[in-house]
């Protein structure tokens, strides 16, 4: 029997299982990496055995991520944080480390994570765009159809918006969603999924993205297809 963790994983493993080889993705950017649990799932669950650039600025949480790939070539770590600027920024460490961000914390909307998104330590951190990681990495490892997984705990709409002039060149995009805001910086999901329409992607699917907060939601990931390509793979 699955346990709860196994299966609210079920319904994004199904559909990336699926969107991956439609898509012929070469190369996955895996924003927010934090200890690598995405990564392994694409090569655990998913098969997925293209590039994968995991992104995660805590030095603890970089080092995790280099250990579980380390016999692993196609699987490399950027530790930077990404956000709509580059430059240098203070990074709060949270008491659950999967809440660490960019981003201050807020229990206005909900108080189901008063203990673990509370801020026990503040570091700081490099930042780079989306553009700028976007156009080094493609000249270093000449991929040719990238996928952006975003888990920036608020900040994944800002991350985005670093990247307006390139975004178009992701086949598709992933994206925690914020139903009740953990931090002052997020955005209504309503308006994040507008915004990422608004750069030329269309809704494949809501997936969830934690086992927790029965009976009412907090958070949920959209996938969604670039619509070229979208036109082109039908």
């Amino acid at each position: 029997m699955l346990d709860k963790t196994e299966l609210h994983s079920l319904p994004e493993q199904i559909y990336l299982r699926r969107l991956l080889p439609h898509l012929a993705i070469d190369c996955v950017f895996d924003v927010g990496a934090n200890n690598g649990q995405y990564a392994q799932m694409l090569r655990k669950k998913i098969g997925y055995k293209g590039r994968i650039i995991s992104f995660e600025p805590i030095p603890s949480a970089a080092e995790k991520i280099r250990l579980l790939a380390k016999n692993d070539p196609l699987w490399t770590v950027e530790q930077i944080a990404l956000d709509e600027t580059g430059g240098f920024s203070e990074f709060n460490i949270m008491q659950s480390d999967q809440f660490s961000s960019l981003g201050t914390s807020n229990h206005d909307e909900t108080d189901k994570f008063l203990d673990a998104n509370r801020p026990v330590n503040v570091i700081r951190v490099k930042k780079e765009t989306l553009e700028e990681v976007y156009v080094r990495l493609k000249n270093e490892h000449q991929f040719k159809s990238p996928f952006l997984k975003m888990d920036t705990q608020g900040f994944d709409v800002r991350v985005a918006k670093g990247g307006s002039k390139i975004i178009s060149s992701f086949l598709g995009i992933q994206s925690e969603l914020a139903v009740k805001k953990l931090y002052k910086e997020s955005v209504d999901f309503r308006e994040a999924i507008s915004f990422y329409e608004s750069l030329g992607f269309t809704l494949g699917a809501l997936v969830p993205n934690n086992g927790g907060n029965f009976p009412d939601m907090v958070e949920i990931d959209c996938i969604m297809v670039n619509n070229l390509a979208l036109s082109q793979t039908r």
